[in-house]
């Protein structure tokens, strides 16, 4: 077997410049706000958000390298606010220092605190990393005072430009004749993570006999099934283990989900990351064949936070089970796509007159409201007016699902709105 440098190859391969950044053009484009931010040598305060393996923590060098400033770097897994305290006093009698935060999504709301004074005076200059939905991890005083970029997965054009300039230029691998034969499988093995690619390619090294090599998807397939555990030891099946827990609760399996939810919980995954991913499936794959599994859901991400592990184990089993076991329905989800393509189709339509507010008499005399009818006022507490824009009239975006739930809401529409809900 061939031994690989202590130094893993997507560390070797880091960029030193931006130039040699690769992806993530809405950002370090010619016109994107980091190019433009570097350009202009005002660098805000930032959060990078996005999937493992998408440049976070290169992008964060690089852009300390490109403004000279000293960095720090903290990970919110093993740092506290003494840590902080100490970074942030030595920037205040010293030099403004760019402050590095990895897994800033792991900060309580005492240490998020801790940091507003100094982004806000200009102490320091703040990047954090995360892979979870700023809007829920980071606190909304720290969030104010930062500006959000998204990263997103590499396409097939960029992982295979990873792969060709580590083959060219990587010392340890130049010594190799290696050859791309085929990549499919090392790049969807990888999911669009450039670290979980360069380190694969590194393992299939190992395979490299009289100083040759072609890979090929079937080479990739039996060397993952012989080094896969060994492979796969830094947890980065976070992704693909919560994918498989929201399918088996989608396909109505509740032995799987639970399966795949023991998993998460073994391997230390977060509890509300787990129970809000649940309160999404309610709403998107359950929705109104049954609206009580929201309020499950939503019970159960408040239960959690209240009672934590390991107790909060079963609370999450019971919400999996009765999710998994529930009739399904995407139709609230589609009814809401529709109704976006239509905004953007037909662009901002003007609200009918009569469903205009009227709250001065110009507005009265302009009959703002004025062919309003009250619903509560006819029987059934229907009135058949139009309440959509005059170009999108008569437009159906709810499609009830076929279930036992909404064949009754269905029959209902039916009877008020038969030109849309009559066949």
């Amino acid at each position: 077997m061939i031994e690989s440098p202590e130094i893993p190859l997507a560390e070797r391969m880091r960029p030193k410049r931006l130039s040699d950044y690769i992806g993530q053009e809405h950002l370090t484009g010619e016109n994107g706000p980091i190019r433009l931010a570097l350009q202009s040598h005002t660098v805000p305060s930032m959060v990078f958000w996005g999937p493992p393996g998408t440049g976070k923590t290169t992008l964060a060098n690089l852009i300390a390298a490109e403004t000279g400033m000293p960095v720090r770097t903290l990970s919110a897994i093993s740092s506290g606010v003494a840590d902080l305290r100490k970074v942030i006093e030595e920037a205040k009698v010293g030099q403004k220092t760019l402050l590095f935060i990895d897994e800033i999504h792991r900060f309580n709301k005492n240490q998020q605190d801790a940091l507003l004074g100094a982004v806000e005076k200009g102490w320091i200059t703040l990047i954090g990393a995360t892979t979870e939905n700023p809007s829920f991890e980071v606190n909304g005083a720290l969030l104010s005072r930062v500006q959000v970029y998204v990263l997103r997965e590499f396409g097939r054009e960029e992982l295979e430009k990873m792969l060709h300039r580590a083959l060219d230029q990587d010392a340890f691998l130049k010594q190799f004749k290696i050859e791309l034969k085929e990549t499919e499988a090392m790049l969807l093995f990888s999911g669009g993570d450039g670290r979980k690619l360069l380190n694969l390619l590194e393992l299939l090294a190992s395979a490299v006999k009289e100083n040759k090599l072609e890979i090929t998807n079937e080479l990739v397939h039996q060397i993952l099934q012989k080094k896969l555990a060994v492979y796969d030891k830094s947890g980065e099946q976070h992704y693909d283990i919560i994918s498989a827990f929201i399918k088996s609760m989608r396909g109505s399996d509740p032995n799987a989900a639970v399966y795949w939810l023991a998993r998460m919980l073994e391997g230390g995954e977060d509890i509300r990351f787990i129970a809000r991913r649940m309160v999404i499936l309610a709403a998107e794959d359950i929705g109104n064949a049954n609206p009580n599994a929201l309020l499950m859901a939503t019970q159960c991400f408040q239960a959690v936070e209240m009672i934590g592990m390991p107790e909060a184990r079963i609370i999450l089993s019971q919400c999996a089970i009765y999710l998994a076991s529930s009739a399904k329905s995407n139709s609230s989800y589609e009814a809401i796509e529709a109704a976006f393509a239509a905004v953007r189709n037909s662009g901002d339509q003007p609200v009918p007159l009569h469903l205009r507010n009227a709250p001065t008499k110009l507005m009265k005399d302009l009959d703002y409201g004025k062919n309003y009818q009250y619903a509560h006022s006819f029987a059934g507490n229907f009135v058949d007016i139009e309440f959509l824009p005059e170009k999108l009239s008569g437009s159906k975006f709810y499609e009830p699902g076929n279930n036992s739930r909404e064949k009754e809401l269905r029959e209902w529409l039916k009877l008020r709105w038969k030109e849309k809900y009559g066949y």
